[in-house]
Formats: C-alpha cells, sequence, structure tokens
C-alpha cells in the first residue's frame, strides 16, 4: 500500500450512515432483481448492449478480430475506467457503484457466451444486418472452445456475481472502518 500512497491522494472519502444504507437498499433490490432473473436479460442491459455495440466499431478500426472482440472490451472497459478514476479520487460511493456495475457486466456477457452455440438470443447490429454474426459463437470458434460456451458462461457468471458480492462486502468494510477511525480520533 506504501507504494499506492506515493502516487495516490489521501484516505477514501468516508460515506455517511445514511447514505451507505441508501446504497445498501439499492444494491441488495438490484442483487435480489437479478437473481431473480436467472440469467436473462436485465434492464441496466439496455444500456449495457449500446456499449458493448459501439465498442465494436471503435475497435473494429484496429481490425477483424479486436472489433470482434470489441464490444465486450468497452462493455468491461468502461465501467472499469470509471472505477479507476473514483479510486484515483478516493470516492467510495462512485468506486464502489463503478465496480459493482464492472461485474454486473460479466452477467450479461455470461448470457450471451452461454448463448454461443444455440444462437437463441436476438442479435442486434450497428452494421449491415446481413452481416450480424454471434460474437461467442465466432470467439469461442476460433478458439476452439465453442462446446465449453455454457461452461465458461458458468465460470464468467459465477465470478461476476463474486465481483458485485465482494465490492458491496467493500463497501461495507471501507465504510464501517473510516466510522470507527472518526469515532477513536474524537
Amino acid at each position: 500500500m506504501n507504494f499506492l500512497s506515493e502516487w495516490v491522494p489521501g484516505d477514501w472519502r468516508p460515506v455517511p450512515r445514511w447514505a451507505l444504507g441508501a446504497w445498501l437498499v439499492f444494491y441488495g433490490a438490484f442483487l435480489l432483481y437479478a437473481f431473480s432473473k436467472h440469467g436473462e436479460f436485465l434492464f441496466i442491459d439496455l444500456a449495457n448492449l449500446v456499449v458493448h455495440e459501439g465498442g465494436h466499431m471503435l475497435f473494429g478500426w484496429f481490425g477483424p478480430t479486436l472489433g470482434l472482440w470489441g464490444g465486450t472490451l468497452l462493455q468491461w472497459l468502461v465501467p472499469f475506467l470509471l472505477a479507476a478514476f473514483f479510486f484515483y479520487e478516493r470516492q467510495t460511493s462512485g468506486f464502489a457503484f463503478c465496480m459493482f456495475f464492472f461485474f454486473e457486466n460479466w452477467l450479461y456477457t455470461a448470457t450471451y457466451m452461454a448463448d454461443a452455440r444455440a444462437m437463441d438470443l436476438p442479435l442486434v447490429t450497428v452494421g449491415d444486418p446481413d452481416f450480424v454474426e454471434h460474437d461467442w459463437n465466432a470467439i469461442f470458434t476460433s478458439l476452439g472452445v465453442l462446446q465449453l460456451d455454457t461452461t465458461i458462461a458458468g465460470l464468467v457468471r459465477f465470478l461476476g456475481w463474486c465481483g458485485m458480492l465482494g465490492t458491496v462486502g467493500w463497501l461495507c468494510w471501507r465504510s464501517l472502518r473510516a466510522a470507527k477511525v472518526q469515532v477513536t480520533e474524537v
């Protein structure tokens, strides 16, 4: 942590108890909602889809392989880079929110991965609809692991859930630790 303290300013900003309570209600409600959907499309996935499709266009400038992977890359990069900004600024709530939705994107990606062989999901494209392809069918086929689509998707989904729950746990730990430090300083 000493290395980080050289280029990251100060301590984490405290989260007031009322705000922590509100965040926990929000995260708890979202987790229950996501769990009740059992891998189906979540309302937040509409925003994820826009970023995903933009990633194909952005990374497509660097060739067809990066263009194919670009949807998922940008979809994961946007919340991760926002989290990095909030980490640098030591904004506890902003960092937790962005990390939570970074990991929520893994659920969305896992649903798409699990469909690689079946290809039942409706596909969206920003280009010519005659040339639409299933990203994860093409990716897994090129990697020679298409038969493992649901296994890989299950692992990605599990890690997404672990990341979301871990983020909420970190928010509680960080907030309670800051409150304890404030009490001992008084």
